[in-house]
């Protein structure tokens, strides 16, 4: 009995080792997975704004600052949006995933669409409004 409670004691005590030691590769993949904004890359994104696909610096400010962007809150059901949204579609895995992003005063409205769901969230990125806001 005293036996086999040691070696249940030291094989609870390396598993605790194991997963409280996991190399930092292995968690930000697995955050990843989970992440509500994710960052884009721009070999993998087309991003369209009225009917008309961008490219080249403006493809590249675009992401940069969607990246930058700080994110504020969930919405739980999709806010009316009027208007033409930005729509940026990427990839990740085989997952196609679409971002249709509303400019407002104050902040930026984004929907994301993938594998039939549809989550809706705010960012703040005042670069991001004052450079669609320019370009329109």
């Amino acid at each position: 009995m005293t036996t086999w409670f040691i070696v249940i004691l030291v094989i609870f005590g390396l598993l605790k080792i194991i997963v409280t030691s996991i190399p930092t590769s292995v968690v930000e993949t697995l955050i990843s997975r989970f992440e509500l904004h994710p960052n884009l890359v721009e070999g993998e994104v087309t991003i369209t704004m009225k009917d008309r696909i961008l490219q080249g610096e403006e493809k590249t400010q675009i992401i940069n600052y969607f990246n930058d962007a700080i994110f504020v809150e969930q919405y739980y059901a999709p806010p009316m949006n009027d208007g033409n949204p930005i729509v940026i579609d990427t990839k990740r895995g085989k997952t196609d995933i679409r971002f249709f992003i509303y400019i407002h005063d104050e902040h930026v409205d984004v929907a994301k669409k993938y594998k039939k769901k549809v989550i809706a969230y705010k960012l703040l990125s005042r670069d991001l409004i004052k450079y669609i806001k320019e370009n329109e």
